[in-house]
């Protein structure tokens, strides 16, 4: 674990009295995670529905951009339906440090791999074949814009769309129909065993995925003074790196705000920090962050990342007690 996430976690009380989260987590259900969920599967429908009718990069741009803001907006549930089946990986995999992505496309492509004919077999492709990443290496990169044959090419990009819309379709029916039950019924079922429990799941998407943003998203192209690292920027190809991020934040904002529904006072100022870090993203002009390899631009994004952090301290330190929650394991903590 980092030793940041143990000192934060270090300061926080050991012992909290029973809080009554039942208000905060419908809020939470209610302004974010269902609807959250919805747009998502609504989008991505739009999404396959378009490629059936045009697979062509330029016909389905907007339709990709729509659907993968969709898909950030919620990126930070990685828990019970975005778990189940790996589909959250089968959506978006990444990192993808070894560049499995693009030799997962190569492959299906140059062997003209006759699993793209059958939406069943393709959901057996390698997660790093499939989703919105994948998907932008075959609307944005010149490497596989023309690679193989266009029937193909457009035969795999309409099962991809397919596959993301199902997946998302699962997703959001998952929650409608089950999870958002089993967290508003939390301590009387087994998958949450009390409220706390539910609380905890929120919240540890809410810290995750602003560690996610400081740590992954800004700290991977920011690399370090000596060696920058620009190309590691998420979905850069499609210059979509701080719209994700924007996208993010704007999800993010709505959870903590859901969570921090009976605190008026608390609710405000981590609205004022999450705007803070909104204004300066949207302030950035740096879409696909390029900028970190000039020391201009690296001080612009060290800044975003510090008030990200703040804001993720503010809220592990002020927001965590007082609901009687603290942060719990997560994936990006290591051993």
């Amino acid at each position: 674990m980092r030793l940041p996430t143990l000192a934060l976690l270090a300061a926080l009380p050991t012992s909290v009295a029973a809080q009554d989260h039942s208000a905060a987590i419908e809020a939470a259900l209610d302004s974010h995670v269902l609807p959250g969920v919805a747009e998502l599967a609504s989008a991505s429908a739009a999404f396959a529905d378009a490629a059936a009718q045009d697979c062509t990069p330029s016909a389905l741009i907007p339709a990709y951009h729509t659907a993968f803001d969709a898909w950030a907006h919620v990126a930070h549930l990685r828990f019970g339906p975005f778990e189940a089946d790996n589909r959250a990986f089968a959506l978006a995999f990444w990192p993808d440090s070894r560049g499995a992505t693009p030799r997962a496309l190569a492959q299906l492509i140059d062997d003209s791999d006759p699993v793209v004919g059958d939406l069943a077999e393709f959901t057996s492709v390698s997660v790093a074949g499939r989703g919105f990443y994948a998907m932008e290496f075959l609307l944005f990169d010149p490497a596989f814009t023309e690679r193989g044959g266009a029937d193909y090419r457009c035969d795999l990009i309409q099962v991809m769309a397919t596959d993301i819309a199902t997946t998302t379709a699962e997703i959001a029916a998952d929650w409608a129909d089950t999870h958002a039950d089993l967290m508003r019924s939390a301590g009387s079922n087994d998958r949450y065993q009390s409220p706390d429990e539910a609380m905890r799941a929120l919240f540890n998407a809410l810290t995750t995925g602003l560690e996610f943003n400081a740590d992954v998203r800004l700290g991977r192209p920011l690399g370090t003074f000596e060696r920058p690292r620009p190309n590691r920027a998420e979905a850069r190809r499609s210059g979509r790196s701080v719209p994700m991020l924007l996208a993010s934040q704007q999800g993010l904002s709505e959870l903590a705000g859901a969570l921090a529904d009976g605190s008026p006072d608390m609710q405000a100022d981590i609205a004022a920090h999450f705007g803070a870090v909104i204004a300066g993203l949207d302030a950035l002009e740096d879409p696909s962050l390029a900028g970190v390899s000039d020391p201009q631009g690296r001080f612009r994004v060290e800044v975003l990342q510090q008030r990200i952090n703040e804001l993720r301290r503010l809220i592990l330190t002020e927001m965590g007690p007082s609901l009687g929650v603290s942060a719990g394991f997560n994936s990006l903590d290591g051993d």
